[in-house]
């Protein structure tokens, strides 16, 4: 990388984003591209003035038309509008999307459609205040509008909330990998009872897949070649869902435990009422409040945030316009919204009220050894394994951000970082107690403060008076969405709170 290009590349950029310079080397996601990019820039009528900062383009270029440049400095506006849709679909889809079931059957299908709907209306909106507010400054990067908000105490803020947040995903996921691919080794190879064989420990096995998959995709330079992925991590999913709900017409109500003895079952099944649907534990609810409702609401919060993944896809969109943008926001949440409906419905009309917070540990209740739903689970395991690196690049950019603001891009200090992470992740899985203690703390309070409450408080701070008065509808508006938020986090905290002194929670107790 070159350091001695002239100053004035950089010089539209906070203080914070003069760190690195233009070079060719940085990743994408570092944002900095946002330098060149003066506040006008989301109307990316006039390449030309874009770029005009960046000498070192000119080096490839002889008469060279001008638009052609970025494709020598960075993966900046290369990026389709379908593959950004897979790239912002991807990483919404989380393993959010296993609890959702479990979710519906503790508050009922009307109550958890019309939650859904909100939170992803809601989560629409945060995102057009976040293009907004990111379109007056022409900064691109979530860390960087906190500080062009509050200073330095905004971009900690914002750094240690995607921290957080993404270290909860990231556990989440490994959590699915801790307890589903022994299962999966168990069944292919037919063991009954494991009898502590290594391979069948998930402890050992979140290391391996740690190791071998998840390390040298987050070692990559560049978010953009983790784009391919995400298609293929999509596809596994909507192979999930496809299976759910064949599984729905194929699984008995109320259903049986798997008894070694295969024939037993299959006589008890036959040997039930053939008036099954009067059974009321085969009766759906369609509105349902208990005390493990408490845990629906962050679940469903979870679901829906990819906010710190918006602003570094956003950069990468090809002819990039603030319009442009929100429309590959909302065709992704659209898509996610449709899959998760279908997914928690039919995962929750195959099981009702038997279904567990995990729900494919809910159909090897049924039978172990079905090959259908072991090829689900194997796709399940290959989506969130490869969602890993993808949302360890934005922490590892929270990270420099707040610890090394000043310094270039640097091999060793990214590699070190994603081997930190990756590391304390896999002690957090190895030790942690259950996977809805960590969805449900996590997104009691990074998932409000991504979604609500940063987006409406950097938009208030950052649109000047001149423009929109603090008086204004959508500043009202915006203040409004953080008090949202603010009720939001006490209302899932205080709850998780009282469920776990009272120990009738699933939290208390591992499965």
């Amino acid at each position: 990388m070159s350091e001695d290009k002239p100053a004035e590349t950089v010089e539209t950029a906070p203080a914070e984003v003069n760190a690195i310079p233009n070079g060719k080397g940085h990743e994408p996601s570092e944002e900095i591209t946002a330098s060149a990019k003066t506040p006008p820039a989301e109307d990316g009528e006039n390449p030309h003035r874009t770029e005009a900062n960046l000498p070192e383009s000119q080096e490839f270029l002889s008469g060279v038309e001008d638009k052609k440049t970025t494709r020598f400095t960075d993966f900046e506006g290369k990026t389709s509008f379908g593959m950004s849709v897979f790239n912002l679909g991807n990483a919404i889809m989380g393993s959010g999307i296993l609890g959702l079931a479990y979710a519906m059957a503790n508050t009922g299908v009307i109550l958890f459609l019309v939650l859904l709907t909100v939170v992803a209306v809601l989560s629409s909106y945060s995102i057009h205040l976040l293009l907004k507010s990111s379109g007056i400054v022409g900064i691109r990067a979530y860390e960087q509008l906190g500080y062009r908000a509050f200073g330095t105490p905004g971009k900690m803020a914002a750094g240690i909330a995607i921290t957080l947040q993404n270290i909860g995903a990231m556990s989440s996921y490994l959590y699915i990998v801790k307890y589903e691919f022994p299962l999966v080794i168990q069944a292919f190879l037919k063991v009954d009872k494991p009898a502590g064989e290594w391979y069948l420990n998930g402890n050992y096995l979140v290391i391996i897949v740690s190791v071998a998959v998840i390390l040298p995709l987050a070692l990559m330079k560049q978010l953009g070649y983790l784009g391919y992925t995400s298609g293929f991590s999509l596809s596994c999913m909507v192979f999930f869902l496809i299976s759910v709900i064949y599984k729905k017409f194929n699984v008995p109500c109320p259903f049986v435990d798997f008894a070694f003895n295969g024939t037993a079952s299959v006589l008890n099944v036959s040997a039930m009422d053939p008036g099954g649907e009067d059974n009321p534990a085969c009766i759906p609810k369609l509105a349902n409040l208990n005390s493990q409702t408490a845990y629906t609401i962050p679940i469903l919060a979870f679901a829906f945030v990819c906010h710190p993944e918006v602003l570094p896809i956003y950069t990468e969109l090809r002819n990039a316009t603030k319009k442009k943008m929100q429309h590959v926001a909302n065709i992704s949440i659209a898509v996610m919204y449709g899959m998760y409906f279908l997914a928690a419905l039919f995962g929750y009309l195959t099981f009702y009220g038997e279904v567990e917070a995990e729900l494919l540990h809910t159909y090897s209740r049924i039978d172990p050894y079905d090959t259908l739903i072991l090829c689900v689970r194997v796709a399940v395991l290959t989506a969130v394994t490869l969602t890993v690196p993808i949302v360890l690049f934005p922490v590892r950019r929270a990270i420099q951000q707040m610890m090394f603001p000043n310094k270039t891009f640097y091999w060793p200090r990214h590699i070190a970082i994603a081997f930190v992470l990756l590391t304390f992740i896999n002690l957090l899985v190895i030790f942690a107690p259950n996977i809805l203690g960590i969805f449900g703390i996590i997104g009691a309070t990074s998932a409000p403060c991504l979604i609500f409450i940063f987006p409406a408080v950097f938009y208030i701070r950052i649109v000047p008076k001149e423009e929109e008065p603090l008086r204004s509808v959508p500043k009202i508006l915006a203040a409004c969405f953080a008090g949202i938020g603010f009720l939001f986090m006490i209302m899932s905290l205080s709850f998780i709170i009282i469920d776990w002194t009272s120990g009738t929670g699933k939290a208390s107790s591992g499965h």
